[in-house]
């Protein structure tokens, strides 16, 4: 299937349900405690962002979603925390404050990127607390594409089935995370999005038949037989249920099942993913995409974001790098869309390696050098000079190929992974915004006199010099095709 990126700036999304602060505390472990046989972490530093529902809108917010939330928060410091984080995000938050109750707030403690522990703050939500959310509700769907509610079982959904009700009156599609094993609550809704372990403890309970429940039979086929009973009892014209490194299957009333099999990707953490697949799902619908479409979008997506640690979101430039057959294939016009695609990488541990030149004809030296420069460490950046710089640096004449052909050639190296253009006689603002681990430059340079030096070191990186393959370059080839001069 052609993955093809919707406008979602045009699509206005209403998130519902559980809001929660994540904060993230981590360092160091280097000892055992005297006191008792657990780490002592040193922590050095610290992180807050929304959680829950909150995480879903900030999913949404980094796509360019026109986007709403609806939720219950404590008045107190960790609730205008929140606030704020959501609004940075690019999210209106329509929050209730409740001050007999705590903002819902997890504590991670990680070291070395690993979970040690994990410590819980909240106290449920009463039905009585969550009457005033109704009002809200109703006025935001007037202006709405697409509703997801976000149950985590804190009880903000205790009026599920009204809020349900009054959606379909518009009517605005609903799509559900569900939680728990009640699901009669959700009758009526769109769509709902559980993972597979979700939907067997369902079935399991709800189920009209015995199935053999060994997880090698819980395979697509199953899901094909049962699934339909599941939509039939509970009024839904669809499923998607995620299944790990299975993949996810979409299942919907008069419609072929949709069975995707999993991206290839390094797994950190599952937190938050399926988050990140009810936000993608909801926001390509409502920009217009199909089904199928918008569930291989959040295919791709949920691959994305178990490589970045913690609950996080995905961005329109990683999704369309990532959409593509390979990262050279992405045009680079913009720093900033090079920064966004290179942190999830710096977040799993790459080191990013930064060259520069003009890259006029390519040749074998050309291919020598980037492959040396590829292997000191993951991923490979190319500045190239444009048409003005590399005149003003080589003379009339030049440069023989303009530089949409330059970048195309050298993006076309396996030892390459991004080509940016620059117009400066030196790339040292370009370096200086991006900060590769290593800066690499041929010739016979000292390292200190190489343009973006000083921001590569000043950051920790290093810069290093490697060696041309003798009598090879662009000039030595012209002069050889033009021969001797009379």
């Amino acid at each position: 299937m052609q993955l093809e990126l919707p406008d979602f700036g045009t699509a206005r999304v209403l998130v519902v349900g559980d809001v929660m602060l994540d904060r993230y505390w981590h360092g160091p472990t280097s000892r055992i405690s005297p006191e008792a046989p657990v780490p002592v972490l040193r922590v050095d530093g610290e992180d807050a962002r929304p959680g829950g529902a909150a995480n879903v809108a900030m999913n949404l917010g980094a796509l360019g979603v026109q986007v709403r939330i609806i939720g219950l928060i404590g008045d107190d410091d960790h609730g205008r925390l929140l606030e704020s984080r959501l609004r940075e995000g690019g999210v209106d938050p329509l929050l209730q404050r409740v001050a007999t109750h705590p903002t819902i707030c997890k504590l991670r403690v990680l070291s070395q990127r690993q979970q040690l522990m994990r410590l819980d703050f909240e106290r449920p939500f009463t039905a009585t607390e969550t009457d005033g959310l109704m009002d809200m509700f109703t006025q935001a769907l007037a202006e709405t594409d697409v509703v997801i509610m976000s149950d985590y079982a804190k009880g903000t959904l205790s009026h599920v089935q009204a809020l349900i009700g009054k959606a379909r009156e518009v009517p605005v599609p609903i799509l559900v995370d569900p939680k728990g094993t009640d699901w009669d609550r959700y009758a009526g809704a769109t769509l709902l999005t559980p993972n597979l372990g979700e939907f067997r403890q369902y079935e399991e309970k709800h189920g009209a038949r015995t199935l053999d429940r060994g997880h090698q039979l819980w395979d697509r086929h199953v899901l094909e037989d049962v699934v339909p009973t599941a939509l039939e009892a509970l009024s839904l014209d669809g499923m998607l249920v995620t299944r790990g490194e299975a993949g996810m299957s979409l299942l919907r009333r008069g419609a072929s099942p949709c069975h995707l099999p999993a991206h290839a990707q390094e797994v950190f953490d599952v937190t938050g993913a399926g988050d990140t697949v009810i936000a993608l799902l909801s926001a390509a619908l409502a920009a217009g995409a199909e089904f199928r479409q918008a569930t291989a979008l959040a295919n791709l997506a949920a691959s994305l974001v178990v490589a970045k640690v913690g609950t996080a979101s995905v961005t329109v430039p990683e999704l369309e790098a990532a959409a593509g057959q390979s990262p050279g294939d992405y045009p680079i016009t913009d720093p900033q869309v090079l920064i966004s695609l290179l942190e999830p990488l710096r977040q799993r541990g790459q080191r990013i390696v930064m060259t520069n030149g003009c890259f006029d004809l390519i040749h074998a030296g050309h291919v020598h050098y980037l492959g040396q420069a590829r292997s000191l460490g993951d991923r490979l950046i190319v500045a190239i000079n444009d048409d003005e710089s590399v005149r003003r640096l080589k003379g009339d004449g030049r440069p023989v190929m303009p530089l949409a052909q330059r970048m195309a050639v050298v993006a076309a190296l396996g030892s390459v992974d991004w080509v940016i253009a620059f117009s400066g006689d030196t790339p040292a603002t370009l370096i200086e915004a991006i900060q590769p681990d290593i800066l690499v430059k041929g010739g016979d340079y000292q390292p200190q006199d190489i343009a973006g030096y000083d921001a590569v070191t000043a950051a920790g990186g290093e810069v290093r010099v490697l060696d041309f393959i003798e009598g090879e370059s662009t000039s030595a080839i012209i002069d050889r095709i033009q021969g001797p001069s009379s």
